[in-house]
């Protein structure tokens, strides 16, 4: 039996003295997607920073395709098959779209970049556009394709969605979800908008300051109306 593409064992973490989190367990299968949950400051950018390994490790482990990465800087996670696309939707801005992803292709081969295109057909229309030129779903865009030309056994994606319009969220969980089908990529997403985040996802885990308070899928945090109002501050999903 293969190992769990990644595996978080009682993580504790935080910045300096500060602990964020505490006591974080789970594991993912191959394909799986997993929305992460809370209201604001209970821990959820943390997570993803934690398994970036952007934070300070206070104890437990995690494994990466069955590799222990605990001490592992950010580059090596990344070697090893971490991709992470932060919240800041960082890009190169005085480099165009072309030269951003092909930052991203790790010694692979210039004509897979045509992953990327095929992925978000935008980038292809603007790949001679410099990234400080382009709109913010198309920062975004660009940043989770340029990390997902390193083909990454496990994907985290922070706030993807955050002060886009409408039509290009759509575009991008589509993306999102293509991802996780076609290659048996894990993804783990942190997400404002519930309703997207659920619809995405087949794991759900909540958290509630810096512990996992509540974990299932979409369906039971759908009919568990006092999950939502309690973890996530809100009446239902509708």
């Amino acid at each position: 039996m293969s190992a769990a593409p990644i595996e978080v064992r009682k993580l504790s973490a935080g910045y300096g003295p500060t602990r964020v989190l505490e006591d974080v367990s789970f594991s993912l299968p191959a394909g799986a997607r997993l929305a992460v949950l809370g209201r604001n400051g209970m821990g959820k950018t943390t997570l993803l920073a934690s398994l970036a390994g952007q934070t300070r490790r206070l104890d437990g482990a995690i494994h990466l395709n069955g590799e222990d990465i605990t001490g592992m800087a950010t580059a090596a996670r990344a070697h090893k098959g971490l991709g992470y696309v932060p919240q800041a939707r960082w890009v190169f801005p005085t480099l165009t779209v072309e030269e951003n992803l092909f930052v991203g292709l790790k010694g692979r081969p210039r004509s897979a970049l045509a992953e990327a295109y095929r992925m978000f057909p935008r980038l292809g229309e603007r790949r001679s556009h410099l990234g400080a030129r382009l709109s913010g779903g198309e920062q975004q865009m660009l940043s989770t394709a340029r990390s997902i030309l390193g083909r990454p056994t496990v994907l985290l994606l922070d706030e993807p969605l955050e002060g886009l319009a409408p039509i290009i969220c759509e575009e991008l969980m589509a993306a999102f979800v293509t991802l996780a089908r076609s290659g048996d990529m894990t993804i783990i997403l942190v997400e404002q908008r519930i309703r997207s985040a659920l619809d995405f996802a087949d794991h759900v885990i909540i958290l509630e300051r810096g512990r996992i308070a509540w974990m299932g899928t979409p369906d039971e945090v759908a009919r568990e109306s006092q999950v939502i109002e309690r973890y996530l501050g809100i009446g239902g999903l509708h």
